[in-house]
């Protein structure tokens, strides 16, 4: 094989890989995000071992059908709120048994974000960060896998289950990428050969072979992520009964609630048991720009039941107090109501709440006004949610990658942790 290769064809061809990673990144010169510092940072992270489950709301829920209701206003929708087991907390009748947990739970009620689309939106609530044309941020997933993964495990740190997100690793590279399954919760047709064990463990000896030998002449960083890759795929097979839960399913469904969310919030579980650092968890259709009440009366109640079943279930486990539970999705829902009985895009004021990982529960932050068109005290804007993230993640969120030769810390510069909500 290197008989028929002359230097200069092994120089294009590393040529070629930059060229093609500069353009995936945004046309930059790439490092990867973690080849020139934070390193003993992520190991001392790591000691904490603790996890996030990412709960997405695609298409942006309604503030004034969960969290933050306007009954008697103009803004107020026809659902009444109910009482919580926090006296004087209140929110959405479609909420029951998220009410017998608001004792775990943090609501931010003011919200006041940058990104009033989807797409930016969805970038800007995975990564911190608006999307830019120069650096492609890695999502939050990444930046858990990096901190507090397990290095050489089986399963991988950043799992993401329904979900959407387009940002992946960013900057941080392909080591960090995420692990994606459908809807159902099953792991994909290509995550298990369907070769004989024999004559796939001889492809894998061939591979490796050639793997080593392209690595020894180039040392090129693509060639380490490329075996590193296929490293983390073969030892995912000794690990594939995480993922399954049909067996626990008739167990776990009245806890849960018994939907498709509250399957792949019991699989969240079962993931962060088994180690995982950052699972994501997507419910979608919530782009209610016509029919909003119809549409959060068919969504929210099973959402909420596995939602509250899985703080239930971590809390029973002892979990709870390492696993951070974030809810959030891209934007809010406008106060006025359209003449679709809809509620259209809007970040001027809206909701989102953590529970677990030292985040002090049985309290609201911030207000809107009267109307909930604006936030009234406390805004917190994108940075200061990721950085609190961060903080009960025990992440220090100025920690700084590289992008190139840019600093990026992992929350934008001047963000502030909201300490109040931390225990």
């Amino acid at each position: 094989m290197r008989a028929n290769c002359v230097r200069n064809e092994h120089l294009s061809r590393r040529t070629l890989m930059k060229g093609m990673l500069a353009t995936a990144g945004g046309g930059m010169v790439m490092n990867w995000g973690g080849l020139t510092g934070s390193t003993a940072l992520a190991a001392e992270a790591r000691k904490q071992n603790k996890h996030c489950i990412f709960l997405f709301m695609n298409g942006g829920a309604s503030q004034l059908e969960t969290f933050d209701m306007k009954p008697g206003r103009p803004t107020g929708g026809p659902f009444r709120p109910i009482d919580t087991n926090v006296p004087g907390v209140k929110i959405c009748e479609l909420m029951p048994q998220m009410a017998k947990q608001m004792d775990k739970v943090a609501v931010i009620r003011s919200m006041r974000t940058s990104e009033i689309d989807h797409g930016r939106g969805i970038t800007l609530m995975h990564t911190g960060y608006r999307p830019s044309g120069n650096v492609r941020f890695p999502e939050i997933g990444a930046i858990v896998a990096k901190y507090q993964g397990t290095v050489g495990a089986d399963l991988p740190d950043f799992v993401k289950v329904s979900s959407v997100g387009n940002s992946g690793s960013g900057f941080l590279g392909p080591k960090y990428l995420p692990f994606g399954i459908g809807s159902d919760g099953n792991l994909p047709t290509f995550s298990v050969s369907n070769l004989a064990a024999a004559k796939e463990a001889k492809r894998h000896d061939l591979r490796a072979f050639v793997d080593d030998q392209f690595a020894s002449e180039t040392k090129s960083e693509v060639a380490k992520m490329h075996i590193e890759g296929y490293e983390a795929a073969r030892r995912l097979q000794k690990a594939r009964a995480a993922f399954k839960i049909d067996a626990e399913w008739d167990k776990y469904k009245e806890l849960y609630g018994d939907s498709e969310f509250g399957r792949r919030c019991l699989l969240a579980r079962k993931l962060v048991e088994s180690g995982v650092a950052f699972t994501e968890v997507g419910q979608s259709s919530y782009d209610s720009h016509a029919d909003n009440f119809s549409w959060h009366r068919g969504l929210v109640p099973p959402m909420e039941h596995a939602w509250a079943g899985l703080l239930t279930d971590l809390k029973d486990r002892g979990l709870l107090e390492k696993t951070l539970v974030v809810w959030t999705g891209e934007i809010g829902r406008t106060p006025y109501i359209n003449n679709r009985a809809g509620r259209d895009h809007f970040v001027r004021c809206w909701s989102t709440a953590l529970a677990g990982c030292g985040i002090k529960g049985g309290q609201v932050y911030g207000t809107s006004d009267e109307n909930g068109l604006e936030v009234k005290e406390n805004p917190v804007p994108e940075g200061d949610f990721f950085a609190t993230i961060y903080q009960a993640l025990s992440i220090d969120p100025t920690t700084e990658n590289y992008a190139g030769l840019r600093p990026i810390p992992l929350a934008p510069f001047g963000s502030k942790v909201v300490k109040t909500l931390l225990g």
